[in-house]
């Protein structure tokens, strides 16, 4: 379960390239303590940072390709380069260097959060360098890292090249549950695993990494139980490693969206795994949806759950702590939202029925 790059941990600007490559004979690792990719205004890389890329993938030659997407609070971007002399059909490139002045659709931009930052891509390099999983919690296979300074830089598989091309903004029922699966088999497989070099408690909106947010909250009562919910769920008998932003976003889907891969460890670490499945349902599905099936979609994660789990495991005390700890979990979601960005469309009337229920059972 190791990928054996290694990679220095620094900081910086994030790119993300999709390589397209073509032709024969793609090593599959590749270490490089010296080198690093940066782009001029015209798209052009250097010929010492394509050389990083080339000698990775065992390819002769590239061209930097389209910009795909800007990443968030403009810490970088999604660029594909087109390559030859390779028989991989792609790589995905990330390339870190933060910006002088971040950008923050909701205004957040403090020493905090920018060190949060820093931190989440040390632990998503970690996390890429040090573990793998299986079919069952696919995710994209790490090929090289390096880093300079303060850039770093790992080279992945495409999802994209091996089957998992479709992104998704609304799901059907069959979609949703490819996406419980991988995570019930994901937790399944770090069950009881230590978070070694990740974030002791996953998630990006843990408590304990928004005190700003916490601050900015009107709801006093919620306000007031903050601190004890956190420590309900981190009391927990049963703890895996949570991907710690599981939204319909971060899938990969299979062309018949029976199968997915997951990607974006930024917030990996340890803690629950219904912290994974609460954000998971909320990222794809509104008040209406969640009162009329959750019920229905816990029972499926539990199922596969059951299936993945090793036999040694006593799995009715850990589906019986999980399902209490499922409003706790999405009410410490809910927490971080309203004092983020109040004016969120998932703080609705089902999430506010959840966080009155668990604030009723900590005044028993």
């Amino acid at each position: 379960m190791k990928c054996k790059n290694k990679m220095s941990k620094s900081t910086s600007y994030f790119y993300l390239f999709s390589v397209q490559l073509h032709s024969a004979g793609c090593s599959s690792e590749t270490h490089c303590a010296s080198c690093f990719l940066r782009f001029s205004s015209d798209r052009e890389m250097k010929q010492e940072y394509q050389d990083l890329v080339l000698q990775a993938c065992g390819a002769s030659s590239l061209r930097v390709g389209a910009k795909i997407q800007t990443l968030w609070s403009g810490y970088g971007e999604i660029v594909r380069l087109h390559l030859e002399g390779c028989d991989r059909p792609s790589v995905v490139v990330k390339h870190v260097k933060f910006p002088e002045e971040a950008e923050h659709p909701g205004g957040w931009k403090t020493d905090r959060s920018h060190t949060r930052k820093v931190r989440s891509y040390q632990v998503e390099t970690h996390w890429y360098q040090n573990y793998s999983t299986s079919q069952s919690c696919r995710i994209p296979a790490c090929l090289a890292a390096c880093s300079h300074g303060d850039e770093m830089l790992i080279v992945l598989e495409d999802l994209d090249a091996v089957g998992y091309d479709q992104r998704r903004t609304s799901v059907k029922d069959r979609e949703i549950k490819a996406c419980l699966s991988w995570l019930a088999h994901f937790h399944a497989l770090f069950l009881d695993v230590a978070p070694e070099g990740l974030w002791p408690v996953g998630t990006y909106w843990h408590l304990e990494t928004r005190p700003d947010e916490l601050e900015a909250m009107d709801d006093a009562a919620l306000k007031a139980a903050a601190a004890d919910i956190d420590k309900i769920l981190s009391a927990c008998r049963f703890k895996t490693i949570v991907h710690g932003d599981a939204k319909l976003a971060n899938f990969c889907f299979s062309p018949s969206g029976q199968d997915v891969a997951a990607v974006d460890f930024q917030y990996v670490g340890g803690g629950c795994g219904m912290k994974d499945v609460v954000y998971f349902l909320g990222s794809c599905m509104e008040e209406k949806q969640c009162e009329k099936r959750v019920p229905g979609l816990l029972d499926s994660y539990f199922a596969e759950l059951k299936v993945a789990v090793k036999k040694d495991v006593d799995f009715a005390a850990l589906e019986r702590e999980w399902r209490e700890m499922f409003a706790y979990a999405w009410t410490d979601f809910h927490r971080f939202l309203l004092g983020w960005m109040p004016g969120h469309w998932k703080i609705n009337r089902y999430s506010k029925q959840l966080t009155k229920e668990v604030l009723h059972k900590l005044k028993r």
